[in-house]
């Protein structure tokens, strides 16, 4: 019994794996109200049929990749029409224009005005006031745009000279020599090693994190 509960759990987390790779990390990384439910049901999918003896592995990998299926042609149905995209994952609604609540807004999409300071508060904004504009996006998430007043400053703003934008690379993580960021950075282990050295460090395994930025060289955390 055990051992088959065990197989079951393995082929369904696998196959569950699967899936959420076969439809991308968009899918449940910013969650709308339909991705909620498609997950949700996806995993219990898993857990019932664990505990059900009438259903087997493959009857488990069926549904499951059935289901990814379902959900794969309606992304694409939402990528292709915007009719699909609004029914299934809804459209951003505003709550505040110009500077004036929308109370049927509000009232249409069931927030009252302590959530709405709450969700403020958390853009950094404690002030119903401070906002020019607040949409509520398609996640159940808001986005401010401030009055002009209570803006933050832009580089611009401040005339600050441009600079060019890099990324930081992690050359090494938990002991471990990444060799694609280290590449990626144009850099070689011959030129990393003699850093190391320079800091008395002859092994990458005494290194737990390793950053390189073309702005700030290259920071090296030892474990303790």
């Amino acid at each position: 019994m055990y051992l088959d509960i065990a197989m079951e759990l393995t082929v369904g987390f696998f196959t569950l794996l699967l899936v959420l790779k076969f439809l991308g990390k968009i899918q449940f990384s910013q969650i709308t109200p339909f991705d909620f439910i498609t997950g949700l049901v996806m995993g219990n999918f898993v857990g019932d049929a664990v505990f059900d003896d009438k259903i087997d592995i493959t009857e488990i990998v069926f549904t499951i990749v059935f289901w990814g299926l379902l959900i794969y042609c309606v992304e694409k149905l939402t990528q292709k029409f915007i009719v699909f995209r609004i029914w299934f994952e809804g459209e951003p609604a505003l709550l505040i224009k110009n500077g004036e609540i929308l109370y049927n807004s509000l009232k249409k999409n069931h927030i009252d005005l302590n959530q709405l300071q709450q969700q403020m508060r958390k853009q950094g904004y404690f002030s119903i006031y401070e906002a020019e504009y607040v949409i509520l996006e398609r996640d159940g998430q808001i986005s401010v745009s401030p009055k002009h007043d209570y803006g933050a400053p832009t580089k611009k703003d401040l005339n600050i000279p441009k600079k060019q934008v890099s990324l930081p690379f992690a050359l090494i993580m938990d002991g471990k020599l990444i060799s694609g960021n280290l590449m990626e950075a144009g850099l070689t282990e011959e030129w990393l090693k003699e850093q190391l050295t320079n800091k008395n460090i002859s092994d990458y395994k005494e290194v737990l994190y390793a950053e390189w930025h073309e702005n700030n060289g290259l920071k090296i955390s030892e474990y303790n």
